[in-house]
């Protein structure tokens, strides 16, 4: 917890007023049909970790289908598991002298946040039954030889960069009208919820990142650096040997590790994350890989 870091000073008042009038009921919004239509992608085709790959293109329909099915409930699940960590943060911020500015909109937040969860974890079990647990990697763990403005703000950006990962698919996929409405309908919700939380994130680490330029702007690069790799580490997460085994294809491991090599798929990270390196390097966060 900040022990140095002064009070953040935001002005909020635009998004807790959005947050108010935008207010659903999750439990009562959605129609959620029984089962769904397996002739149908669940997952839109060009956002599936095989997509512009000769592994993509040998599979049958039938096995692409069960991808995108697949694919779906992980995609799903990486949200059950990014809410749940970025919830045990902010609960733990809020109401506290640093983000006391902070405090009414986190509510919605934190009560946002909680609703994505249920919504997301109803979908991966009633269709998918089962939520997928995390893939294992070589942890991201805290970063170490910062101050304490630094050690905040990493926090906080990490949110965003799940954030901003995740809206990319929710975007896309909320006008995809080759999948099933619901699938469309819970990607609309979220998009929607996640432009105000996207913007409170952005808003917020520029703030932080005044601190640290103030008073330790030798961390400067070494935030960088950290994000850079949390970047991949965030993206590689979509790449998930379970959902491969569950589709039927043959050597999910060595498939992975084909697939987190293939040029066409770095292209598609590049595409994936090209808006948050963008604002990272206006903001003086260089990573690898930006053109601003």
């Amino acid at each position: 917890m900040p022990t140095t870091v002064k009070p953040v000073k935001l002005d909020l008042d635009r998004l807790e007023a959005m947050a108010e009038s935008d207010y659903y009921n999750p439990y009562t919004i959605f129609d959620w049909p029984e089962s769904l239509d397996e002739s149908l992608p669940w997952m839109s085709e060009d956002l599936v970790t095989l997509a512009g790959t000769e592994e993509w293109d040998a599979l049958t329909r039938e096995q692409q289908l069960a991808l995108t099915r697949y694919e779906a409930v992980n995609f799903f699940s990486l949200n059950v598991h990014g809410i749940r960590e970025l919830l045990s943060e902010v609960v733990l911020r809020i109401h506290t002298k640093t983000y006391a500015d902070a405090s009414e909109f986190l509510h919605h937040f934190i009560g946002e946040e909680n609703e994505h969860m249920w919504f997301f974890g109803t979908f991966c079990l009633k269709y998918g039954g089962k939520v997928y647990p995390p893939v294992p990697q070589v942890g991201m763990g805290r970063i170490e030889g910062v101050g304490d403005a630094a050690t905040e703000l990493v926090i906080f950006a990490r949110i965003l960069i799940f954030e901003e990962l995740v809206d990319h698919f929710n975007a896309l996929m909320a006008t995809d009208q080759a999948l099933p409405e619901i699938a469309r309908e819970i990607n609309r919700v979220h998009h929607q919820d996640e432009s105000r939380h996207v913007a409170f994130g952005r808003h917020l680490f520029g703030k932080l990142l005044e601190q640290v330029k103030e008073t330790r702007p030798q961390d400067i690069p070494i935030l960088a650096k950290y994000l850079d790799s949390y970047l991949e580490y965030s993206v590689r997460s979509l790449y998930n040997p379970a959902v491969y085994r569950d589709a039927g294809l043959p050597e999910p491991l060595e498939l992975r590790r084909r697939l987190l090599e293939h040029p066409a798929r770095h292209a598609a990270h590049d595409r994936i994350l090209n808006r948050t390196r963008k604002f990272l390097a206006r903001n003086g966060l260089q990573v690898q890989g930006t053109s601003a």
